[in-house]
């Protein structure tokens, strides 16, 4: 597998679209990054996991995930040897980290959601009240 690979299976799931993040490209669904290539030139494709994904992936394929340096590696941030790495594993990695996303922006549209809802609540009993 290569950038063009990751690029082509990346766009290919609902909704991604390609951007930029500090001068490389990334991919967002609903305008959050999910993965990137930043690493590009050490032959990595960037996938946005939990640190418990992450913990699997580097575990069952140490020879084809590899934890980001530093705190974002720390945070999940996870590189995914491209050579190393076939078809069906690259677009399963990239779901994942896709799925991920997904489940994280509709948990944060519920909280606002629930929190509007408080608001309105509490306003109308201050109204009560008065």
């Amino acid at each position: 597998m290569n950038v063009a690979d990751f690029r082509r299976i990346a766009l290919s799931l609902p909704g991604a679209e390609e951007s930029s993040h500090m001068g490389s490209p990334d991919f967002r669904v609903e305008g959050k990054i999910f993965a990137t290539v930043a690493s590009q030139k050490q032959g990595y494709g960037n996938l946005m996991l939990t640190p418990e994904q992450q913990a699997e992936f580097v575990a069952e394929q140490p020879e084809i995930f590899v934890p980001v340096a530093g705190g974002w590696g720390k945070m999940g941030a996870t590189h995914i040897r491209l050579a190393a790495a076939n078809e069906d594993l690259l677009a399963g990695a990239l779901r994942t980290a896709w799925k991920l996303r997904m489940e994280k922006t509709a948990s944060s549209r519920g909280k606002k959601r629930a929190s509007a809802v408080r608001g309105i609540t509490a306003n109308k009993n201050k109204k009560r009240l008065r």
